[in-house]
């Protein structure tokens, strides 16, 4: 009723995910279009809050054509879908959809989370296959070097995901409560204690708050991709090691050469900044970017100008390239 109200419609889907056009609201708009893909752990609204602190409204309202991705929330009958699955159906399918509503000949991408650590995938496949539909690309939080994984790093030792893995065999999917009881033990004084005091020692009902409404509608992961996800880029690094392979050819960061911005958080507790800053530092690419917000994960992203509420900090040229 309230949430992601920008107007849009479905202009593409499949069994992975549907293709939101999003038109611009100004009289001129740019030649290129711009396609975002948020993370598959959620749903793609946390773009789309409410009117003050859209991202969605906020991008049409600088003269984009948007286009973002919605993804199923996947059952057990998708048990057996892969990255690959992903990325074909998923980045790549949605890329040729992009060009193919608007006629041109290339795109501006961005990725949320795993989705910037997936599209990074995808981009370094491009530029194997000579592809250049992709002209530039952002990355909000993303990790692509998982030696130093952060506070995550506790639930990547073998046995938490030795449980995961025979779990998510048992369901066809790694289940969305598990991942949001995960995610909450990492700020267990926000999203856990407190929540707890306040509603049953103190009787108070919980605010209706957008971000928490979000935060409560999670989606499942298909058990194959998500064990693949958690050993091959997470436990072993493949992506940064050069082993991680995409349709059966192993793809490295420094074939992802395309000029680049990544958008980090200074208390992200999911994907901490310094992991962040250590992928984009080992890309390819001669041009490229690096911000550091402030506030985490979700608040250091949608963060809109208007409110003056969050600084950040900037880094661009030898910091970044080897």
């Amino acid at each position: 009723v309230n949430i992601a109200t920008t107007p849009g419609k479905v202009v593409y889907q499949n069994d992975l995910m549907q293709l939101i056009q999003f038109d611009p609201s100004t009289p001129k708009v740019h030649k290129r279009p711009l396609l975002v893909i948020p993370p598959w752990i959620n749903k793609f609204y946390v773009m789309d809050l409410k009117p003050a602190n859209s991202l969605i409204r906020w991008i049409v309202e600088q003269g984009f054509t948007l286009f973002v991705v919605s993804w199923v929330n996947p059952d057990a009958s998708y048990a057996d879908v892969t990255m690959d699955d992903y990325i074909r159906d998923g980045f790549l399918t949605a890329i040729a959809e992009t060009r193919r509503a608007t006629g041109e000949a290339q795109i501006n991408c961005v990725g949320y989370c795993i989705a910037g650590t997936t599209l990074s995938l995808t981009l370094a496949h491009l530029k194997r296959a000579g592809d250049t539909s992709v002209a530039s690309a952002t990355f909000f939080t993303t990790l692509t070097d998982f030696s130093d994984p952060g506070e995550v790093g506790v639930f990547l030792a073998n046995d938490f995901v030795d449980g995961i893995e025979r779990q998510a065999k048992v369901d066809g999917i790694l289940s969305r409560a598990f991942m949001s009881r995960t995610f909450s033990f990492l700020r267990s004084n926000d999203l856990i204690y407190q929540p707890a005091i306040k509603s049953y020692m103190l009787g108070e009902t919980p605010p209706a708050f957008d971000l928490l409404f979000w935060n409560g509608d999670g989606t499942n992961l298909p058990a194959k991709m998500a064990v693949e996800y958690l050993r091959g880029l997470c436990q072993d690094d493949g992506f940064a090691k050069g082993t991680f392979k995409v349709f059966g050819k192993p793809v490295s960061l420094s074939d992802v050469t395309l000029p680049l911005c990544a958008i980090a958080c200074e208390t992200d507790h999911i994907a901490h900044w310094k992991g962040s800053f250590n992928g984009v530092r080992q890309m390819g690419s001669p041009d490229k970017t690096f911000l550091l917000a402030q506030s985490g994960h979700i608040a250091g992203i949608i963060n809109p100008p208007s409110k003056g509420k969050y600084g950040h900090y900037t880094s661009a040229g030898a910091d970044l390239i080897k």
